[in-house]
């Protein structure tokens, strides 16, 4: 049996080396444990014992009775259970609390890595706690100042290796020796170099959420926080280059990442540079946020959220006072950006009218589609990029919602939903089913959605990243700490809009 052997046991603010006899979480997800709730569905409980959770917290303790004690679907009090402190219970690989920098390494699930992304999602439902328990405002604290010393090492990884210091084993990320990556990467600090620009919007997230619900910014003053701050707009910026000059002369490009390999999407066009584009306002990326390349580099929910996070960034920074000139860089970036998405970013639907495309180029090619990673279409709302009611928005959710318009949409006898190329035909994502649900008002939807992710555990009580709609056990991935914390969002904002509704 797999042992916890490489991470550490948080209990309040005391660290202790993780017992002996503590089973991989990667093992104990895959197996049901009693007891078993009293509901059709009889969700397990898959918490791991108290003695082997990677970080123990009284509020988030205190939220799950306050939210049991309000729903009333057995299957649901159990599975909300599970879910809400996932994170907290199985991903917390390393945290050093000391009292002047935090440092916080979170791995993803199932993979010994952290995710700028993942990592960032999975901390949003305990920041809104943060303001009144130090220990969690730590804890993120210290995921900030990781994030922020990963991107000035490296600001065009997708996923880390945790750091020397941490004393945690660096996973084997499969390298191929084919693999050309430029600016080149440490193998040993950097465990996948996918560009991402959702990277660069999540980081920025979670750092104006921390700051606005605890009022702390000491954390800006940092000279890692600074210099990432600083290298991240100066790359967007860069990122904004079209391929070509108006002279056709050959704008060099500022990454490449080429491989060879039996999938498309695990290497990009053109020797890695990825398709031409003209100038938008709206900036490159080589991957999605499912790791998987992009067809056309403007991926328009990405630069939709880079936006809506750059806006935060300088108001923060305006209101603190403090990097003026970065303050202003950020402004005019966002507001480049969002022109761009409205103007390139959208295409004329012979069905829908005026949508939101997927990718676009900027030459007039558009990909019309939606993936259920995040930040996809569906979620702009949830974003911040426009209102639910945005009349563009509706008319995209329409689109993507449809089997007949959105190809990866799978409708079965028991899910129905988006997917996505990276786990192929049939298979629904259940963070798009909770965001379907999070961006709606229609309460008969919301419930729709619930019932859903419900049924969606192949009996392990847990979100899994994808299910087949046909076969609730076939599933991949059963430990996605990320989507555990997206649903347990979804769940608390459900029976805050409409009491009584599970």
């Amino acid at each position: 049996m797999k042992v916890w052997t490489s991470l550490s046991l948080l209990l309040g603010s005391q660290v202790a080396a993780a017992p002996p006899k503590c089973p991989s979480y990667t093992d104990y997800s895959a197996d049901p444990h009693e007891p078993y709730s009293l509901g059709k569905y009889r969700i397990p409980s898959m918490r791991p014992p108290l003695e082997c959770r990677t970080f123990t917290n009284p509020t988030v303790e205190r939220i799950i009775r306050n939210a049991n004690s309000v729903i009333t679907d057995p299957d649901w009090r159990q599975l909300f259970a599970n879910i809400f402190p996932n994170t907290l219970d199985t991903t917390v690989a390393w945290h050093d609390s000391n009292d002047t920098e935090p440092y916080t390494f979170l791995v993803t699930g199932d993979i010994t890595a952290q995710w700028i992304r993942d990592s960032a999602n999975q901390v949003l439902p305990y920041i809104p706690y943060t303001d009144r328990d130090n220990d969690l405002a730590r804890l993120v604290l210290g995921l900030i100042n990781m994030q922020a010393e990963q991107l000035v090492g490296y600001p065009f990884g997708n996923a880390f290796q945790p750091p020397s210091r941490s004393g945690l084993t660096p996973a084997d990320n499969g390298i191929a020796v084919d693999l050309v990556v430029d600016p080149p990467f440490d193998n040993k600090t950097v465990f996948e170099a996918k560009f991402e620009l959702d990277s660069f919007a999540s980081f920025f997230q979670v750092s104006t959420a921390y700051w606005r619900a605890t009022g702390d910014f000491q954390f800006m003053y940092s000279k890692s926080w600074s210099n990432a701050m600083a290298k991240v707009l100066a790359t967007i910026q860069r990122l904004q280059e079209p391929t070509f000059t108006n002279k056709h002369q050959f704008v060099r490009p500022l990454l490449q990442y080429s491989r060879l390999t039996y999938s498309a999407t695990e290497t990009q066009f053109g020797g890695g540079i990825g398709n031409p584009v003209r100038y938008t306002g709206m900036a490159k990326t080589l991957f999605r946020p499912s790791d998987d390349a992009t067809t056309f580099p403007f991926l328009v929910p990405a630069n939709a959220f880079l936006s809506v996070e750059l806006s935060n960034l300088n108001y923060m920074l305006s209101t603190i006072g403090v990097y003026s000139e970065q303050a202003e860089q950020a402004k005019r970036l966002a507001s480049e950006i969002r022109q761009g998405v409205f103007q390139y970013g959208t295409t004329l639907h012979p069905k829908y009218g005026r949508v939101f495309a997927y990718e676009t180029d900027g030459f007039g090619s558009a990909l019309v589609m939606d993936d259920a990673n995040g930040p996809a279409l569906l979620s702009l709302p949830y974003l911040g990029f426009v209102n639910a009611s945005d009349p563009i928005y509706q008319s995209t959710r329409r689109m993507i919602l449809s089997p007949d318009d959105n190809p990866w949409y799978f409708t079965g006898p028991y899910i129905n939903g988006i997917g996505s190329p990276h786990t192929g035909f049939l298979k629904v994502w259940p963070m798009a089913v909770a965001m379907r649900g999070m961006t709606s008002d229609n309460k008969t939807e919301i419930k729709e959605c619930l019932d859903q992710l419900k049924a969606s555990t192949s009996g392990l009580g847990l979100m899994h990243e994808s299910v087949s709609i046909y076969k609730p056990a076939e599933y991949t991935r059963s430990w996605f700490a990320w989507c555990n914390s997206l649903v347990s969002q979804f769940v608390l904002d459900a029976i805050n809009k409409f009491p009584g509704i599970i």
